[in-house]
């Protein structure tokens, strides 16, 4: 079943691939790191940036047509030991028919790995992002607006970092239904257009660093935004509200890609916020926020650690210490171990290594960070939480390692929500 909405060409797929299910192996049996299922009323939400981008358009939809891809294979793996109900995967390249949700389900999902239990995904939502989507103007001050795909020079000019359309895209898979008819996604939103915006000035004029020209048109999302409702079965839809923000590096003293961020979270927490997301429109022209007392989770990677890092200090302060979000604060052993055993900038951060999500370059830095979130609304009580990151004597620890990573550089957060 493919929906495609006026304005963006989205796509919802029922994806029907029946495959024997087999015993967890023993040594998954054996692990910590595999919570026990949620309970009978609770949801399992999870975010994971599988690293499943490929350098060039149509190569990781190629390369899903077969079983053979053994970083599919650790990412599928992970998926069906933890066996999360609603799940956002980041870093995964759109094309516009969804063939690559399909496949990795088909292929990997369906798929028993290393003996775990398949997993079947009913519903799946992917649409368009702003990565690589030529921009048409300088957006990097090199002088020249370069709208010819392929070169780090047009993903620079691209509304987001991407060398092509659809790169570092997103996808939900879920076992609920989606409302595909109250999806709404705000891509186009323009930075500019947010009140307040921490729009970059150059540090040694002063003067705006995007040009008029470029303010026109520059979009705050650097993938896009989605709200994507989920029937849970008790008649009040759970919005997922999920994005990736830019990551707060790659740039000059300026720092547009840090104010970029912190705009990008603080978009969420307007858009929760009772009132205070009055400025907002979507993709179809639709304005205003959440709907008040509307249950919501907060999901992504949202390239922000509230203590250590290259981000604004107060970017995801925003959501950690908004008044209608909690933060259940998932948290694994192999994120503790991963810092002492890697050194580096560990050694100098503040934040509790227990809460990292993410195993980034440790000399320089930043090192590893939390950058991966599940957040729930107040109104949805917290049961169960945990980032997949087997310690060194773990029987999973093959599935994340350490560099090069056997799967992704980051680490699947979930989170089990009493049904609203």
């Amino acid at each position: 079943m493919t929906t495609t909405p006026r304005r963006i060409a989205s796509t919802a797929t029922l994806v029907l691939a029946a495959s024997a299910l087999t015993a967890l192996p023993s040594s998954a049996a054996e692990s910590p790191s595999v919570p026990a299922p949620p309970g009978a009323h609770e949801v399992r939400f999870a975010t994971f940036n599988t690293a499943l981008e490929r350098g060039e358009r149509g190569a990781l939809v190629e390369e899903l047509a077969t079983p053979d891809s053994e970083q599919a294979r650790n990412v599928a793996e992970i998926i069906q030991h933890v066996r999360p109900d609603v799940l956002l995967v980041n870093e995964f390249d759109y094309d516009d028919e969804g063939t690559g949700p399909r496949l990795f389900q088909d292929n990997y999902l369906s798929v028993g790995q290393s003996g775990a239990e398949p997993i079947e995904y009913p519903y799946v939502y992917t649409a368009p992002v702003n990565t690589g989507v030529a921009s048409g103007v300088d957006l990097n001050g090199d002088g020249e607006a370069v709208t010819e795909p392929g070169s780090a020079e047009y993903a620079e000019d691209a509304f987001g970092y991407g060398l092509f359309p659809g790169q570092y895209g997103m996808v939900v898979y879920s076992m609920y239904p989606i409302v595909t008819d109250e999806v709404r996604t705000f891509q186009d939103f323009r930075w500019a257009d947010m009140p307040g915006a921490l729009l970059p000035t150059d540090p040694e004029t002063g003067e705006p660093y995007y040009s008029e020209e470029a303010l026109e048109v520059l979009r705050l999302s650097s993938k896009s935004h989605w709200d994507v409702p989920i029937d849970t079965g008790r008649g009040r839809p759970v919005h997922l509200l999920a994005s990736h923000p830019t990551p707060p590096a790659f740039d000059g003293p300026e720092r547009r890609n840090v104010a970029r961020n912190h705009d990008e979270i603080r978009f969420w927490a307007d858009y929760v916020t009772p009132r205070g997301g009055s400025y907002v429109y979507d993709d179809e022209g639709v304005r205003g926020g959440l709907a008040p007392g509307s249950p919501f989770v907060i999901a992504g990677d949202l390239n922000a650690d509230p203590n250590d890092g290259d981000g604004h200090p107060e970017a995801v302060a925003q959501l950690l210490e908004h008044r209608d979000i909690v933060d259940v604060r998932p948290s694994s052993q192999g994120g503790r171990g991963a810092a002492q055993r890697q050194g580096g900038a560990n050694d100098d951060h503040e934040g509790d290594p227990e809460l990292d999500s993410a195993d980034f370059n440790d000399v320089p830095g930043p090192g590893n960070l939390r950058v991966d979130y599940v957040l729930p609304s107040r109104s949805l009580p917290a049961r169960g939480s945990g980032v997949f990151w087997p310690t060194v004597d773990d029987p999973l620890f093959r599935l994340t390692g350490d560099y090069p990573f056997p799967s992704s550089d980051h680490r699947l957060v979930w989170v089990d929500l009493l049904r609203p």
